[in-house]
């Protein structure tokens, strides 16, 4: 009977493992269609990546280019879509590329020292489908960064 029990006990572990895992949703799609309505409603020209990171650059900057390892200063605004901001610092955050989100590793680089623009971050280099803070799973984020050094 013990093993009985065990062995449901087993099985139930992997079929709602199973479940988990099947429900995740694959956002890149929407991710995609978000942007490019984005991009349209809003007279925007961006340049798209193979990763599906959209970057704009509004003044390349004249200083040092980071690397995916660089430590940096950027001040910034985050939000979504929509126009609602989920986060902001102007006065710079302070970070190592390769410690946050894939969108910013990548979409940092192309910009130098006192470089300003947007980055529009699908999902999947972003959050995932998981919820962080005052972001949804799923979301779009778009970042109006201005790089403001390379140490």
């Amino acid at each position: 009977m013990k093993n009985l029990l065990f062995a449901l006990l087993v099985l139930t572990f992997f079929i709602s493992c199973s479940k988990e895992k099947s429900s995740t949703v694959d956002y890149t799609a929407k991710n995609e269609k978000e942007i490019t309505d984005y991009l349209a409603e809003n007279n925007l020209t961006a340049t798209k990546t193979e990763s599906g990171l959209y970057y704009i650059i509004k003044n390349q900057g004249t200083g040092a280019q980071p690397t995916a390892t660089s430590n940096v200063i950027v001040a910034y605004k985050g939000y979504f879509t929509d126009g609602s901001i989920f986060d902001q610092n102007d006065a710079g955050f302070k970070c190592v590329l390769n410690q946050v989100i894939p969108g910013w590793t990548e979409g940092i680089t192309y910009f130098k020292t006192g470089g300003e623009g947007v980055l529009l971050i699908p999902s999947k280099l972003g959050y995932g489908p998981y919820n962080s803070g005052p972001i949804p799973g799923g979301s779009v984020l778009i970042f109006d960064i201005k790089l403001n050094a390379v140490n």
